[in-house]
């Protein structure tokens, strides 16, 4: 049901502008909820998108099911680009009128939950402070770039970033650039940097498992296809089918299946076609463990990039770093002019801010590296407050999880307005129980025991959802009113104190409301 706009709504603060945050505004707004804001620390909406600009970046998953299900679009490309993508989320944000809610260069530093005034105190990194009803993290998983730690790493004199804040003013022509990592990003950037660069030296501490993505450009009468929404829905759902036939129990990521021995084995093909007269980089690129163990890779062109002669493989970590180069675990020195860090992200959830529940628990603390949650969504004593793409929720169709875990936090937030409720949370027991048949139904994967980071440090897989995305609608859909708990609470009067920072000066007020007062505009 869609409440009457005149209503007050609870104030809604929403932390990050990617896919989670401009999905869950466009539900929040078809639902009748405005009263929300989206804070957004980058210069412009897209999260990652957004951030990770570097050479090639592109989606693994097909444009059709790496975009929402109710805004189908006519895209170029089997597989779109980063700047097609991002005009698509600003197609999206502009069309729903989602941009006037979102604040720009606005870090959120914390979210501190009152008891006595059932709400939050939202903190700003330029010391400003507001008050929300309600919080939604949408800073996903792959927001908090991870550094390394190596020694002299501060002493190099050559220029040096993280692929995930490229730094577009400096020209690689002529100079020998250094790639630290082989997963999915640095594939990306290797086979578009090396017809530029002098030499590319690529450090790899463990291979992956690579397959063919089939990337290519859409003709004219596909384009033409793609403006039926009918049909392109009718795609999207038969992509989803197959992927549960495929993922159902983890069927792909397990070894000694059907799904898992298939996959290991076109990898092995792929490796033996392209490396058919370089035997000695085909034993380098090839894992020694089972297929799924990490992240598979889906490229085209960068087994081919690695035998041009301007691209040397280093089949090792890095050691150290000089003012002129790296040195690798074999003790080699390599001269290098430009450091690329392909290092992945911090594998904790809501890592770039502080969040802390009922009698001031800590959110980090709780976890202690053992992230966990309802459905990915909810964490017990910590009412009001939900996250998208959370713990457990990786895998698969992504934006199709997204979607899901949206659907389910607008649906809490209107079963709460329904019920006047001042606070929402999810039973301790029920969640708990969840998460152990979560950790069950992931035991024998190829996850399990790998060096990954799906992993947490005792072991324990917090970032893999156990099956495909069919099934985690369904249990988000079935689940959901079994585990809340609402509480009616008369606020305080005396409120945390409120400053407004001038950025934000001239967005618009969200109307006061408390929640005991709100009056139903519709059944929910």
């Amino acid at each position: 049901m869609k409440f009457s706009r005149n209503r007050p709504t609870p104030r809604i603060a929403i932390i990050g502008g990617g896919f989670g945050g401009i999905g869950i505004s466009v539900l929040l707004k078809k639902a009748g909820i405005d009263s929300f804001e989206v804070f957004e620390k980058s210069a412009n909406i897209g999260g990652v998108w957004w951030d990770n600009r570097y050479p090639g970046a592109e989606v693994d998953t097909p444009s059709v099911m790496y975009s929402y299900s109710f805004e189908p679009y006519r895209w170029s490309r089997t597989h779109v680009r980063q700047a097609e993508l991002l005009e698509y989320m600003e197609f999206v944000a502009e069309k729903h009128d989602i941009v006037r809610h979102v604040h720009t260069h606005t870090t959120v530093v914390r979210a501190d939950w009152s008891d006595k005034a059932q709400q939050y105190t939202v903190a700003f990194g330029d010391g400003s402070r507001r008050a929300f009803d309600i919080v939604i993290s949408a800073v996903g998983l792959l927001s908090d770039p991870r550094y390394p730690t190596w020694p002299g790493l501060d002493a190099f004199k050559g220029e040096k970033f993280h692929t995930s804040r490229w730094d577009q003013s400096i020209d690689l022509a002529g100079k020998r650039v250094a790639v630290v990592g082989t997963g999915s990003t640095a594939v990306q950037i290797v086979p578009n940097i090396a017809p530029i660069a002098d030499k590319v030296t690529l450090f790899q501490r463990e291979p992956g498992w690579v397959l063919p993505k089939g990337a290519q450009t859409f003709g004219p009468a596909e384009r033409e296809a793609l403006n039926d929404p009918i049909a392109q829905k009718l795609v999207r759902w038969g992509m989803l089918v197959q992927r549960e036939k495929f993922q159902f129990r983890n069927a792909a990521w397990r070894p000694g299946t059907p799904q898992n021995v298939a996959s290991e084995k076109a990898a092995r093909a792929y490796i033996a076609n392209v490396f058919a007269d370089r035997p000695d980089l085909a034993a380098l690129v090839t894992p020694g463990y089972p297929f799924g163990g990490k992240r598979p890779i889906l490229t085209d062109d960068f087994y081919p990039s690695l035998l041009r002669e301007n691209v040397e493989l280093v089949p090792h970590a890095v050691d150290s770093v000089t003012p002129d180069g790296l040195v690798d675990m074999s003790g080699t020195h390599h001269e290098i002019d430009v450091l690329v860090m392909s290092t992945g992200f911090k594998s904790s959830f809501a890592s770039t801010f502080n969040v802390t529940g009922s009698n001031g628990i800590d959110l980090h603390s709780t976890w202690a590296g053992d992230d966990k949650a309802f459905l990915g969504i909810m964490v017990p004593s910590f009412p009001n407050f939900f996250m998208l793409y959370g713990p457990n929720t990786n895998g698969g169709a992504i934006v199709t999880h997204l979607e899901e875990q949206c659907r389910y936090v607008v649906a809490a937030i209107k079963h709460q307005i329904r019920h006047r409720y001042s606070a929402l949370s999810v039973d301790e027991s029920i969640s708990e129980a969840y998460n152990v048949i979560l950790q069950d139904r992931l035991k024998g994967t190829s996850f399990d025991g790998a060096n990954n980071y799906y992993t947490s440090p005792s072991g324990r897989i917090i970032t893999q959802w156990s099956d495909g995305a069919i099934v985690y609608g369904l249990a988000t859909r079935l689940l959901r009113r079994v585990a809340w708990r609402g509480k009616r609470v008369v606020r305080s009067s005396v409120r945390p104190p409120v400053v407004i920072p001038v950025d934000l000066a001239a967005a618009p007020i969200p109307i006061d409301n408390e929640l005991e007062d709100i009056l139903l505009a519709n059944e929910v």
